[in-house]
């Protein structure tokens, strides 16, 4: 058994050394926890297993597969089938996810679909009803007043009974 390191790098993104190999590959973005599996039953690792006691055999075989992934592991598990590029079956991971995310919205944006111009007025793409949610970035309710300079505010009115009206 080789010895424990705290943290173990795979695909540019460092990981706790004490996690359980199942576990810790889903701190990977775009790994989600039936790929981490998948991984593990491919490379015949122990998903209990910590991933600081791995090998640099096992970790560099792990590279591999994340790097090809279509070769072992079934298509309908990758997160990028059928890409509109290649037309190949990708599974993207870490800041590729985020890249080709941001890629998508502006392929939409740029040929004007609904699609794309509801992410570029931050409005809900899938169908959801906008009454009473999605308001962000808008004030909502009574603002208060602001203040003209050179007139200086009045004190309140002081009551001297617990009433609410005024004198």
């Amino acid at each position: 058994m080789s010895e424990m390191r705290a943290i173990v790098r795979i695909r540019n993104t460092d990981l706790d050394g004490r996690l359980k190999v199942f576990h810790g590959l889903t701190k990977i973005k775009g790994i989600s926890f039936m790929f981490s599996n998948a991984i593990c039953n491919v490379l015949h690792l122990d998903p209990h297993g910590k991933l600081g006691e791995l090998s640099p055999e096992k970790i560099k075989a792990l590279e591999e597969l994340l790097a090809n992934p279509s070769e072992k592991i079934p298509t309908w598990m990758l997160n990028r089938r059928n890409d509109i590029e290649t037309g190949k079956n990708l599974h993207v991971l870490s800041s590729e996810v985020r890249l080709t995310r941001d890629f998508d919205i502006k392929r939409l944006q740029k040929v004007r679909s609904r699609r794309g111009l509801r992410h570029a007025i931050d409005q809900p793409v899938r169908g959801q009803k906008t009454k009473s949610h999605f308001r962000k970035g808008r004030s909502i309710g009574v603002q208060k007043k602001k203040a003209v300079p050179g007139k200086a505010a009045k004190p309140a009115p002081t009551s001297d009974k617990g009433g609410k009206g005024k004198k």
